[in-house]
């Protein structure tokens, strides 16, 4: 009689952090207010539970975790190409980035001038990075992806989200975790469960005990 093989389990986890920015010249951009820690902490803890991590990093100061291979993007169109390059061989995605959803249709070479008048600004959507991915990925790939949105409507645009882009899970934050040194995250997932983690409520999580308990999630009910 032969042993049923054995399932591999997932060891490479590719992240992404950040904001984007979509240059409007050569001196000027559009931008968000991502610091990038939320994506951070979470290669600093899949590196720290034995996972091969690779970090997709926008343009933050803070600094990657050591012993993580890091790998840096400016806009959209970076992280795309980024994305294509190394999205084939992981076994989980997680999209902590936060893509600009519009750029500037076309970037002036050089430095516009200030005239002193009105400018109109003419802006394209940016690609769909994670449902792109979600279309082209593998069966047993997973992908985790994040929403900030109004405390009001979290819940309901997370799930439309969720489904929308045709992912495993999503990350829930309210608007003021951007920025923020704690989060308040609900994980919606695609058969329709909800998942917080233990906290004191007196005290939210921190962006590091999100990140590791996010981790062990992923790793215990998703692969």
């Amino acid at each position: 009689m032969t042993d049923a093989p054995q399932k591999t389990p997932a060891r490479r986890v590719l992240i992404t952090a950040g904001p984007t920015h979509e240059p409007i010249d050569a001196v000027r951009y559009l931008a968000n207010r991502s610091s990038g820690r939320m994506g951070i902490a979470i290669a600093e803890a899949a590196l720290g539970a034995g996972l091969d991590v690779t970090l997709l990093l926008g343009p933050v100061s803070a600094s990657p975790p050591p012993g993580v291979n890091t790998l840096r993007f400016e806009s959209a169109g970076d992280l795309e190409k980024l994305l294509q390059q190394h999205f084939p061989t992981c076994d989980i995605l997680i999209m902590a980035a936060a893509v600009a959803d519009y750029r500037p249709a076309a970037s002036a070479a050089g430095k516009l001038p200030r005239t002193g008048d009105r400018m109109t600004l003419e802006l394209e959507p940016t690609p769909d990075l994670v449902a792109a991915c979600a279309r082209a990925r593998r069966p047993e790939q997973r992908i985790i992806a994040f929403a900030l949105e109004e405390p009001a409507v979290l819940a309901r645009r997370a799930s439309e989200k969720m489904h929308r882009k045709g992912v495993d899970a999503i990350v829930a934050n309210p608007l003021d975790t951007m920025g923020a040194s704690n989060v308040s995250a609900i994980i919606f997932t695609s058969d329709g469960q909800a998942y917080m983690p233990p906290s004191d409520p007196h005290r939210p999580s921190s962006k590091s005990e999100f990140a590791r308990w996010l981790i062990e999630f992923i790793l215990a009910r998703l692969t």
